[in-house]
C-alpha cells in the first residue's frame, strides 16, 4: 500500500472515531511506524493502565533484514494537574528467536491543551554486533483548543538522532488524533519520511 493510501485510510479513520486515544485496562492498540531505520507495525494489550506486553514485527532498512520483538512497556510515573499532564515510561524489547538481541530506553511527554514536549531514548544491542542508539525531542503547539470528542491539531518540530547511520536531522511534524486514532507524519530531506499511526481497540 503507498503512503498516500495510507494517509487517506487513516484520515477516514480519524473522522469515524469516538473517544481520545488513552491507555486503559484491557485495551488493545495497534501502531505502524516508518522512518529512515524502520517499517514496523506493533500490537499490544494492555492488563492494566501501568503496563502492556505486545509483539512488533520491524522491518530493518539498514540491515535489510526483518526481526520480531517481545516488548514490555511500563509506565514509570504519571502527573496530572487541573491544566497538565505529565507521562514517563520505561521501554524494552527482545527478539523472539535470539536474546541476544535487545533494546531497551525510556521516553516521555508532557502537554497542556495548547504545549506539548516530548523525549525519547532507545539503546538497542544487536546480533550484528554493532549497538546503536536512537534519540529525539520534540516541541508542539495547537493551533487551537479543541472540545471531547474533536479533531485535535499539533504543528510539532522534532529532532532526531541515530548513532549507527550517524544521522541528525531537525524537521517540522504533523500529529492529528480523534477517538482512538493518532496520526503523526514528517519529513526531512535527511531522513525523508517520519510516519506513526496508531489506533485503540
Amino acid at each position: 500500500m503507498g503512503i498516500y493510501k495510507i494517509i487517506i485510510l487513516v484520515f477516514l479513520m480519524v473522522f469515524n472515531a469516538d473517544a481520545r486515544p488513552i491507555s486503559y485496562s484491557g485495551g488493545t492498540t495497534i501502531m505502524y511506524k516508518s522512518d529512515t531505520f524502520n517499517d514496523s507495525i506493533y500490537l499490544h494489550y494492555s492488563p492494566t493502565y501501568k503496563y502492556s506486553i505486545g509483539l512488533e514485527r520491524a522491518k530493518n532498512k539498514f540491515y535489510k533484514n526483518t526481526e520480531n520483538y517481545f516488548r514490555f512497556t511500563y509506565l514509570v510515573n504519571r502527573k496530572n494537574t487541573d491544566i497538565s499532564q505529565r507521562n514517563l515510561y520505561f521501554q524494552s524489547g527482545v527478539l523472539v528467536d535470539d536474546t541476544d538481541g535487545f533494546f531497551y530506553g525510556m521516553h516521555g511527554d508532557w502537554e497542556t491543551r495548547r504545549w506539548f514536549s516530548g523525549f525519547g531514548y532507545k539503546d538497542t544491542k544487536n546480533t550484528f554486533g554493532q549497538d546503536y542508539t536512537d534519540q529525539y525531542i520534540q516541541l508542539g503547539v495547537a493551533p487551537y483548543v479543541g472540545d471531547y470528542g474533536d479533531l485535535h491539531t499539533w504543528i510539532m518540530i522534532k529532532t532526531k538522532k541515530n548513532s549507527l547511520t550517524n544521522t541528525q536531522s531537525t524537521y517540522p511534524e504533523l500529529k492529528f488524533f480523534k477517538g482512538s486514532t493518532l496520526v503523526k507524519f514528517g519529513y526531512s530531506d535527511k531522513t525523508e519520511w517520519d510516519l506513526h499511526l496508531m489506533y485503540r481497540f
